[in-house]
């Protein structure tokens, strides 16, 4: 069981986005339709976006730095006592990237350009094609004695835009206004998806009773029967001197 969210990022860049948290997550699968939004500013000629950059905190001046476009996208599984959990990852240079799969089923690590089988992967660029929608892997990177390890697998849609047709069909981060281009409702999530201490008796009900049900009917049963046997045994000898008394 995970309480899943994904943290998304181009690198080069120093802010960083998350989902909402997709609470209780029984099989593994997270579900946010969520929005991403990145502006950046982008060279055609060079295939790089341009970061203008303090070098010191204390800097007056900016610098350029000059990074290929690449997308990160980090699936987490959040804890609220310890550190979150690190599941998984996706890097996709936006000008030189895998192409997406249909299905979920069909993705497996030698979709990545560099599998470790050699496989040639077909490969796309965002930039031609404007708008892309599948499945990637998600992988966790291995050591020196460890192959790369496939942990999951997310399906996205990308979309690049010119400054001015993102101001012509504005959209908002997230599921915040305007929540338009294309409008994104809200994520389909089980009952069992939420907070555990915002709903108490939501966690009685599909927490706790969804898992110990039969338990607490068990306990239930056996506490009404020694309730039954200490009422007898309490009763009993009253009864039993009644009788006496009587045939007496």
């Amino acid at each position: 069981m995970s309480d899943i969210y994904i943290k998304g990022w181009l690198k080069g860049q120093d802010k960083k986005q998350k989902t909402d948290v997709h609470y209780r997550s029984l099989n593994g699968e997270g579900n946010f339709n969520w929005r991403f939004i990145f502006p950046f500013k982008y060279l055609p000629a060079e295939e790089v976006m341009v970061i203008s950059k303090k070098e010191h905190f204390f800097s007056l001046d900016k610098h350029e730095e000059k990074h290929p476009v690449t997308f990160v996208a980090q699936i987490w599984d959040n804890d609220i006592f310890t550190p979150d959990d690190f599941l998984g990852l996706v890097e996709l240079n936006l000008n030189f990237m895998p192409k997406a799969n249909k299905f979920a089923k069909s993705v497996s690590l030698d979709d990545l350009p560099d599998n470790e089988k050699g496989k040639p992967v077909p490969m796309v660029s965002l930039f031609d094609q404007k708008n892309v929608k599948g499945w990637w892997p998600l992988y966790e990177e291995g050591g020196p004695d460890t192959p790369r390890e496939l942990t999951g697998k997310v399906e996205m849609e990308l979309e690049i835009l010119s400054k001015e047709d993102s101001e012509a069909k504005p959209a908002g981060k997230g599921q915040e206004e305007p929540n338009e281009n294309p409008h994104l409702d809200p994520p389909n999530r089980p009952a069992t998806s939420f907070l555990w201490f915002t709903s108490p008796w939501k966690s009685l009900r599909y927490i706790i009773w969804n898992s110990y049900k039969w338990y607490i009917l068990i306990g239930f049963i056996i506490l009404l029967v020694v309730a039954m046997v200490g009422l007898f045994i309490y009763s009993a000898p009253g009864a039993l001197s009644q009788k006496l008394i009587a045939k007496l």
